[in-house]
C-alpha cells in the first residue's frame, strides 16, 4: 500500500476530490495537482461505487490514484468513500470540494449538485477547476472504451495506468 493512502491528519485548508476514477486520467491528475497547490491537504476520494460495474476493483482505483498522489506537489491523500460526499467531508474537516469541469455539460450538472451540497452542508465551498486545454476532452468511459476496443489510451493515463489497461497477454 503507497504512503498516500495513509491517513496523517494535520489541520489547514482540506479539499476533498472525489469521483469513481475509473481509471485515474491525467485530467483527473491534473485538478488534483492544481488542487494541492490551492489546498493544504487534498484528499482523492475514490468511491466505492457500489451502484456502478467499474472495470477495476476499488483496490485497483485506490492503487492507481495513490500512485498519482505520489507524484504530486503538497500532502494529497487517497481514501475509499460510500455514501454521501457531504458525510464524508464532515468526517475528514474538508471545508471545499474539488471539481473538474471539461465542458458546459459538466458545468450544469455540477452546479447542480454544488447547490445541493450546499444544502447539506453549508460550510463546504464547491471549487471548479478546469483541466489543462489538451485534457478537456478525456474522460474514464472514453478510455475504457477506448481501451476495450483495442485502442492506444496511452496519451490519456499515466504510464502506470496504461499498463493496467492493456490485455493481459500485453501485461508484464
Amino acid at each position: 500500500m503507497s504512503s498516500a493512502l495513509a491517513s496523517t491528519g494535520g489541520t489547514g485548508r482540506v479539499a476533498v476530490y472525489s469521483g469513481t476514477f475509473d481509471p485515474i486520467t491525467l485530467g483527473h491528475e491534473d485538478v488534483a495537482r492544481r488542487a494541492a497547490l490551492l489546498f493544504d491537504d487534498v484528499i482523492i476520494a475514490v468511491a466505492i461505487a457500489h451502484h456502478k460495474k467499474t472495470r477495476f476493483t476499488l483496490q485497483e482505483r485506490l492503487d492507481m490514484a495513490a500512485e498519482a498522489a505520489a507524484r504530486m506537489p503538497g500532502r494529497v491523500r487517497v481514501l475509499p468513500f460510500e455514501g454521501l460526499i457531504m458525510d464524508f467531508c464532515r468526517q475528514n474537516g474538508a471545508t471545499a470540494v474539488v471539481r473538474g469541469i471539461r465542458n458546459l455539460t459538466d458545468f450544469d450538472y455540477e452546479a447542480q449538485m454544488a447547490a445541493m451540497n450546499r444544502k447539506l452542508h453549508p460550510g463546504v465551498e464547491t471549487v471548479f477547476l478546469l483541466p489543462q486545454a489538451e485534457l478537456q476532452c478525456i474522460s474514464s468511459t472514453l478510455v475504457r472504451e477506448i481501451s476495450q476496443l483495442g485502442g492506444d489510451a496511452s496519451q490519456m493515463v499515466s504510464g502506470a495506468v496504461a499498463a493496467r489497461l492493456a490485455p493481459p497477454s500485453l501485461q508484464a
